[in-house]
C-alpha cells in the first residue's frame, strides 16, 4: 500500500511548530510520512535553513518519520509545486501576523494555497487534541464546486472516527431553498453511507462565515472544511474575504481548505487507498 505523504511548510516560527504537531497527529493513525519544508530565496541560505530544521526535528520527539527539505524559490510557488512533486495527500501550514520572514498572514496564506492542488490545513495557535479532529463544520452554499470537499472532509472523518457537522444558509427564495434542502439531502447521504456520523445545521445567509464560526465555537469543533473559490458568486456566499476570515478565525480553530477542480462538478473518488 502507498504510504501517505503530508508536507508541513516551516519558517522556524513557533505557528509552524503546531502546524507540525497538527500534521504529525494525522499521520500517526495513518502511518503516513512527513516532509518538513523551508522554502529559501538564495543558495547562500540553504546551509543555515538545514541546521535550523534540524533542531526543529530534534525536539519532535515522535516516531513518525519526517524528512527535511530545503528548496530555493518562494513559498507563494514552490509549496504547492513540492506537494505536487511529492504527491502529498494535505499541506499543514501555520498562519499568523506580521512576524516570521514569510509573513503567512491570511491573504497571503491563500495566495499560497491559490497555487495549490493539493488541498491545506491552515491552524493558527492551538494545539491538536490528542485525539485528532473529532468535529468537523464542513459549510456547504450553493456553488457547485462546494461538495468537491466531502471526499477530502470523509477521509479525515474516517482518520479519526470524527462526527461531520453539515452547515447551510437559510434562503428565502423558495427555488434557492429548494437547492440548499438538495445539498442538504446530499450531504447527509454521502456521510451516511460511509458510516460517518452527520448533523445539519441551517443558519442565517447574512454574515454566513460568521455564523459558521460561531457554530463551530458552540460545538468546539477541531476543524472548518472551506473551499478556495477566491471570487464572488450569486450562488456562493462565502468569497475571498470570508475565507480570510474563516482561516484566521478569532477561536483559532484550524480550517481544511481546497481549490476547485476546474470542470468536475461531482464527488472525487475517495484517496483511501
Amino acid at each position: 500500500m502507498k504510504i501517505k505523504t503530508f508536507i508541513v511548510p516551516h519558517d522556524f516560527t513557533d505557528v509552524a511548530t503546531i502546524a507540525l504537531e497538527h500534521a504529525i497527529a494525522t499521520a500517526k493513525p495513518l502511518g503516513a510520512q512527513i516532509y518538513l519544508l523551508h522554502v529559501v530565496a538564495k543558495n547562500k541560505d540553504i546551509n543555515d535553513a538545514e541546521k535550523k530544521l534540524s533542531k526543529v526535528l530534534a525536539e519532535c520527539g515522535t516516531d513518525v518519520k519526517i524528512i527535511p527539505s530545503v528548496r530555493v524559490g518562494n513559498i507563494f510557488d514552490d509549496i504547492g509545486d513540492f506537494a505536487a512533486e511529492h504527491h502529498a495527500e494535505l499541506i499543514f501550514m501555520g498562519t499568523h501576523g506580521a512576524h516570521g520572514w514569510q509573513h503567512l498572514t491570511g491573504m497571503n496564506a491563500l495566495k499560497v494555497i491559490t497555487h495549490s492542488s493539493v488541498p491545506f490545513v491552515i491552524v493558527q495557535e492551538k494545539t491538536p487534541k490528542e485525539t485528532g479532529y473529532n468535529d468537523i463544520v464542513v459549510p456547504l452554499d450553493l456553488n457547485k464546486e462546494t461538495k468537491q470537499k466531502l471526499a477530502i472532509v470523509a477521509n479525515i472523518a474516517r482518520y479519526f472516527n470524527s462526527n461531520v457537522h453539515v452547515i447551510t444558509p437559510e434562503e428565502s427564495d423558495e427555488f434557492l431553498r429548494h437547492q440548499v434542502k438538495g445539498n442538504i439531502v446530499f450531504a447527509k447521504k454521502y456521510f451516511s453511507e460511509r458510516n460517518i456520523n452527520v448533523t445539519t445545521t441551517i443558519v442565517p445567509s447574512s454574515g454566513f462565515d460568521k455564523e459558521v464560526v460561531k457554530h463551530a465555537v458552540s460545538i468546539d469543533a477541531d476543524l472548518i472544511a472551506i473551499m478556495n473559490l477566491n471570487k464572488n458568486s450569486v450562488l456562493g456566499v462565502l468569497s475571498a474575504t470570508h475565507e480570510e476570515y474563516i482561516i484566521t478565525n478569532d477561536a483559532l480553530i484550524p480550517a481544511l481548505i481546497m481549490n476547485p477542480i476546474e470542470g468536475l462538478h461531482a464527488l472525487s473518488a475517495d484517496f483511501n487507498g
